[in-house]
């Protein structure tokens, strides 16, 4: 972790901390899991943790932070299909700010195995094409 985003980390209040951490640690885990995307780099965009591949045209960029209308949030590029594509193979299981990002009030909301899905999905977004709801 940069200073730059160790300080954006710092800034935020403890409960949401914890749940972006988590998040941060899935899609880390992701990135390393998934060789086709050669890793992913952790940079700031918008002020907020964002995660890119280093071949940009591999991925759709994934980003963590705070949410107006909820505690915290994990965001997806709103005019690609990673959030649809994952409302609609889980559906009634998350709240969503429309096709950019899932909402979270609690750590206890975070289900591991359904955000890999998601992650998977955004790291290899334009691999698999994003008309493609399946991993």
């Amino acid at each position: 972790m940069t200073p730059e985003i160790q300080t954006v980390f710092d800034q935020y209040d403890p409960a949401p901390k914890k749940g972006l951490l988590i998040l941060r640690d899935l899609i880390l885990q992701q990135a390393e899991s998934l060789p086709q995307t050669k890793g992913v780099a952790e940079v700031l965009r918008w002020g907020q943790p964002s995660y890119i591949t280093p071949n940009r045209k591999s991925a759709s960029t994934l980003r963590i932070g705070l949410h107006k209308s909820a505690s915290f949030a994990i965001f997806a590029h709103c005019q690609s299909k990673v959030i649809s594509n994952y409302a609609t193979r889980f559906p009634g299981w998350d709240r969503f700010d429309g096709n950019r990002a899932v909402l979270f009030e609690d750590v206890s909301q975070i289900e591991p195995f359904r955000l890999t899905t998601l992650i998977q999905d955004a790291l290899t977004y334009h691999l698999k094409g994003p008309d493609r709801p399946d991993l």
